[in-house]
């Protein structure tokens, strides 16, 4: 990566911590790692690569500073790294903020007075900023200036701040949710969708490669068809299934090792997992009833968000639940997996929202 990289983060968000994200200092090393290095070396999402490219390419030559970029998508697709692409492709340094821990102007004010010419300035969730904190962020974005009012009352004054020519790349999962003056300022936006299997265990190969490991093409092809289409997700099946390779199976991951490595982290042949069972098997309780989401969340002890950005996008795209005006209900295939009946015919089930 070109210079160094600057970052204010918080906590790992729920997803990531369920879901092999970020958390102790050598989870984040290892997944440094594990980034690809160059927008070439990116395995899928190859329109929004070349869109990002051109767009890149366009600004060099122009001796510009990129557009605002924002990226959406669930977690775990490559939001972050192509964020860390983009700088280095820029020449500029990467600073990295998440969301909710600018709970101030003042946190704000912080990192743009830091950037120089050309730097990128990456927001995760930045749909979770604060309102008073998101409207500093405007003048930034548009104007390149910061206006930051001192004192109270009849003495107070605005004293504005020139900033370099930057570019704030925001990272969002519920793109729903940004507010229409934020999200206008973003010229460049690019959805990532889940990934393909045959994308997925093409990283989980390569994967594989760097952490030192074997690993045959059936048994990337098991961990990947269970991986949610989730990059993130099949790198920690990789690691996880990397020690049992070392310590039973000769330092190979074969397609019958994958199955038994992700049965011991209690991930079962559909690719579900304890929390996912959980919470088919409460919508199940209902007898057919659609349950909201608080209720789901205080029958399997989990927190919302989690349920929403984890569980609930993977068991939608399953066809196991359906969301409805009255909430999240079972679907036939969802009763078929649990080995029960539904209560109804297919034809009866309300049309699911969105």
């Amino acid at each position: 990566m070109a210079g160094r990289q600057d970052s204010h983060a918080g906590p790992p968000d729920a997803a990531g911590a369920a879901w092999g994200g970020p958390g102790d200092e050598r989870e984040v090393t290892l997944e440094v790692h594990l980034r690809p290095r160059t927008m070439d070396e990116f395995v899928g999402q190859r329109g929004v690569v070349e869109n990002l490219e051109l767009a890149v390419t366009a600004a060099r030559g122009r001796g510009e500073a990129l557009d605002h970029v924002l990226l959406c998508g669930l977690p775990g697709l490559g939001k972050t790294t192509l964020a860390h692409l983009v700088a280095d492709r820029m020449g500029g340094h990467l600073h990295e903020a998440a969301a909710p821990v600018l709970t101030r102007a003042a946190d704000l004010a912080g990192l743009l007075t830091r950037l120089e010419r050309g730097d990128v300035l990456f927001i995760d969730e930045v749909h979770r900023l604060p309102p008073a904190v998101e409207e500093y962020l405007y003048a930034a974005m548009e104007d390149f200036v910061l206006d930051i009012v001192l004192d109270q009352g009849p003495s107070a004054r605005s004293l504005r701040i020139d900033l370099p020519r930057f570019t704030l790349v925001g990272a969002t999962t519920r793109e729903g949710m940004l507010s229409a003056p934020l999200r206008d300022r973003f010229v460049i936006r690019e959805r990532l969708e889940p990934y393909p299997v045959d994308a997925l265990a093409s990283i989980a190969r390569r994967t594989a490669d760097l952490l030192g490991v074997e690993m045959d093409a059936d048994g990337a092809r098991w961990l990947a068809r269970r991986a949610r289409g989730t990059p993130r997700v099949v790198n920690r099946f990789v690691r996880r299934v990397r020690d049992l390779a070392q310590v039973e199976g000769e330092g190979r991951i074969t397609e019958a090792l994958a199955r038994d490595g992700l049965a011991r982290i209690g991930v079962d042949e559909d690719g579900l997992d304890r929390l996912d069972r959980q919470v088919l098997t409460a919508l199940s309780r209902a007898g057919g009833r659609p349950l909201g989401l608080k209720t789901i969340a205080a029958a399997v002890g989990e927190d919302e968000r989690t349920l929403e950005d984890v569980c609930e996008p993977h068991l939608l795209r399953e066809g196991y639940l359906v969301k409805t005006p009255q909430g999240r209900q079972l679907t036939p295939s969802g009763w078929l997996l649990l080995g029960g009946t539904p209560p109804a015919s297919e034809a009866t089930y309300p049309l699911p929202l969105g």
